[in-house]
């Protein structure tokens, strides 16, 4: 595989990334995911530098870029064994929302194929002091298995990402070497 090639292909990894880390920061955005939309904000960041660095034989982006992903793919490993409830972490907790106001997936509620059935009493209303309506949701994937998808993807392209960086910092490297040894022949 050529150095052009693999620039190309790393080119093409970093602009599937900016999609779905821009799919990712408005759902995130829209369940009030305060953590996951920092993180998501840096990684956008940290995308398009290494992009630049691609495009402008800049080998410390792509090497800042090649550090982050090992940074992304734990937090995309993080985020998937919260909402596995893994390693004693819970879907339900704060964490992702940082204690700042209340979250929730937005997929718990619009997720695909979900039916609403509203205006049914709970079965123990009358032991309530203010019963309330409840809301029973049928869906076709449960909103932790569409999180877990999106780190999954996040997952592979990363990974694939960072196969490709390596391979273009290897051939930066040979490129300014060679280009030190011809100046010395001069």
């Amino acid at each position: 595989m050529g150095c052009c090639s693999a620039r190309c292909t790393l080119i093409l990894l970093c602009c599937l990334q900016l999609i779905t880390a821009l799919e990712r920061q408005v759902f995130d955005f829209l369940g009030y995911q305060w953590a996951p939309i920092m993180i998501n904000f840096f990684h956008v960041i940290v995308v398009i530098l290494g992009l630049f660095g691609v495009i402008q034989y800049r080998s410390r982006y792509v090497i800042m870029y090649l550090l982050w992903m090992l940074l992304w793919v734990g937090w995309n490993v993080f985020v998937s064994c919260l909402y596995l409830d893994l390693g004693g972490l819970s879907k339900d907790s704060d964490i992702l929302s940082l204690g700042v106001s209340s979250h929730r997936s937005w997929w718990k509620d619009n997720g695909p194929g979900c039916e609403r059935s509203d205006g049914l009493p709970s079965d123990g209303w009358q032991n309530q002091q203010n019963p309330e309506l409840t809301t029973v949701l049928s869906c076709w994937l449960e909103y932790q298995y569409i999180e877990i998808l999106h780190c999954i993807v996040q997952l592979l392209v990363s990974l694939l990402g960072f196969v490709y960086a390596c391979y273009v910092v290897s051939t930066f490297s040979d490129e300014e070497d060679s280009c030190k040894y011809a100046a010395d022949q001069l």
